[in-house]
């Protein structure tokens, strides 16, 4: 029996929950990297895990795959996805749900007795088309699912990219965020060219509103207003300025100031006889003060006065030229203007003194070169890597017992994408005699498994669930089946059902599948230790007596 796990840089099944689909009503499984298999007594429920395997795939839900232990099943999966996962296409929604404390994926399906269903990520609803984008990703169960994805080219293009190892996972990385790139300048140099003489025209009248408010000042206006209300009410002020320097201290007679002095030089001998009078006294001493300094602001003031002709001709012009730039850039008031100057400068400076189309049209180019340099990085690779993996795969389709494992890839050249410029074909070769052709094509259902098989276990990635995949083998192909599996392990971790003993052996883990007495009959899951696993797998060669019987009759 097989020990020691492998460590994978990728996605793993870690933790399988089944709670009353069909007839298990509840199983949670810890699930090993490497080859781990299912097995059971026919009629035991074994391919209940690949019913699970197929909700989380998108299968539509069906009121009979509820049990009878409740109203409703329920199936959820833990993941472990590869680094940068999240940041591929398709994934947007489940970006933007993500927690950001957690490294993987935890996705669900909720099946109601009505055949309706709900899906989950994280625990918070989705819709069932985005977890599907992400599961099928990370996913990979035979039959018709594998039969669909093989057909796609795009497919077939992972799997070469991942033969070709961690560094075309990094080549794809950068061609994805070169095209995301290059479809971004694309569109703004478009919308620019669509609309270069409005942005143009918009741009000159920015530099004309940034012109014409060259030195203008905030506040300015409010100032020269109020100047010039002083410039045409001079001889009013002056007039007035001088009558009231003539109440307070006139040149002759007296005044305010001269009469307040007399009534303090009244007051202050008093103020030894009568003591409270020392407060009038002290008010008519400041006051005098006081009346002293109105005086001077006054003169001071009429002084300043200036009737001057040409400085009222100065304000009336400024005053005009700031009414006029407001008019024609629409401001309503000066401090409106001088913030659509600030903005129109920022904007002026970071587009630069260059036309703004031809500033797009050479981003548009750097991130064209840049693309160019990722797409060809990435063809480099997969011209290279094409043989070897054909040649590979051909080795694994003659241990698997189909034809002479005649393989091949051919690549093409495509239209630009985030995944580079080829497209993969992948081309087989079942039986002699026959043309080759494309896979998804040329095999029948059970070949088109082991074809996957086959180039799964070249090419490794994704967690591989299979059901039954040794339907008919027997004999010596057994042992190469499991084989076959036993490597496909060391690259991707794989689930399958089996009545092989000779897979059951090599397995990493063993997970028996057996029908509980009751009522109703349920089912139940169990991983098995080492003392189970050696029952299951006499049980699996036909029982102790016939063990026992085959022992006998070997020849001494």
């Amino acid at each position: 029996m097989a020990h020691g796990a492998p460590v994978y840089d990728h996605d793993v099944l870690r933790r399988l929950r089944i709670e009353n689909l069909v007839l298990i009503r509840e199983a949670d499984l810890e699930l090993a990297p490497g080859l781990v298999a299912i097995t059971g007594e026919t009629g035991t429920g074994k391919t209940i895990v690949t019913q699970a395997i197929g909700l989380l795939l998108g299968t539509k839900g069906d009121a009979a795959a509820v049990g009878a232990a409740g109203r409703e099943a329920y199936v959820e999966a833990e993941l472990e996805v590869p680094d940068g996962f999240f940041d591929e296409e398709g994934l947007e929604a489940l970006r933007e749900l993500r927690p950001d404390d957690e490294p993987g994926l935890v996705v669900a399906r909720r099946v109601a007795a009505d055949g309706r269903s709900r899906a989950f990520a994280w625990g918070r609803s989705v819709a069932r088309e985005d977890l599907v984008a992400a599961t099928d990703r990370l996913l990979v169960l035979s039959g018709q699912f594998a039969q669909r994805r093989l057909a796609r080219p795009a497919h077939q293009l992972e799997l070469l990219d991942a033969f070709v190892g961690a560094d075309q996972r990094l080549r794809r990385y950068e061609a994805r965020d070169a095209w995301r790139a290059l479809q971004a300048a694309t569109r703004r140099l478009e919308e620019l060219e669509r609309g270069a003489d409005a942005e143009r025209a918009r741009l000159d009248e920015l530099a004309a509103l940034v012109e014409d408010t060259e030195g203008f000042e905030p506040g300015e206006e409010e100032g020269l207003r109020a100047e010039r209300e002083r410039i045409r009410h001079v001889a009013e002020l002056g007039e007035g300025a001088a009558a009231a320097a003539a109440a307070v201290d006139p040149d002759d007679g007296d005044g305010a100031r001269a009469l307040t002095a007399a009534a303090e030089r009244a007051v202050a001998p008093l103020e030894r006889i009568a003591p409270e009078l020392g407060t009038v006294g002290d008010e008519l001493r400041e006051l005098v003060v006081r009346l002293d300094e109105v005086a001077r602001d006054v003169r001071r003031f009429a002084e300043s006065l200036d009737a001057d002709p040409q400085r009222a001709h100065e304000v009336e012009e400024r005053l005009d030229r700031l009414a006029d730039v407001r008019r024609r850039h629409r401001a309503a008031t000066l401090q409106d203007l001088l913030e659509r100057r600030e903005a129109a400068v920022a904007e002026l400076e970071a587009t630069g003194a260059g036309d703004p189309v031809e500033h797009a049209r050479a981003e548009h180019e750097a991130a064209g070169a840049r693309y160019r340099a990722a797409a060809e990085a990435l063809s480099a690779a997969r011209a290279g890597a094409a043989e070897p993996f054909a040649t590979a795969v051909a080795r694994e389709l003659a241990d698997l017992g189909l034809g002479e494992g005649e393989f091949h890839v051919e690549l093409r050249e495509r239209d630009p994408g985030p995944t580079g410029t080829d497209e993969a074909a992948f081309l087989v070769r079942p039986n002699a005699g026959l043309p080759l052709a494309p896979v998804a094509d040329t095999a029948s259902g059970g070949e088109l498994s082991r074809v996957a098989l086959a180039i799964a276990a070249v090419a490794g990635g994704e967690t591989i669930v299979l059901d039954e995949i040794d339907a008919g083998v027997g004999g010596v192909t057994a042992h190469s089946v499991a084989g076959v599996l036993k490597r496909l392990a060391e690259h991707a971790q794989v689930l399958t059902i089996t009545h092989l003993p000779q897979i059951a052996n090599v397995a990493d883990q063993h997970l028996r599948v057996e029908k509980v007495p009751g009522d109703p009959t349920h089912t139940r899951i169990a991983i098995l230790d080492d003392a189970e696993r050696r029952d299951e797998l006499e049980r699996m060669l036909g029982g102790e007596e016939f063990v026992s019987a085959v022992t006998a009759a070997e020849p001494r």
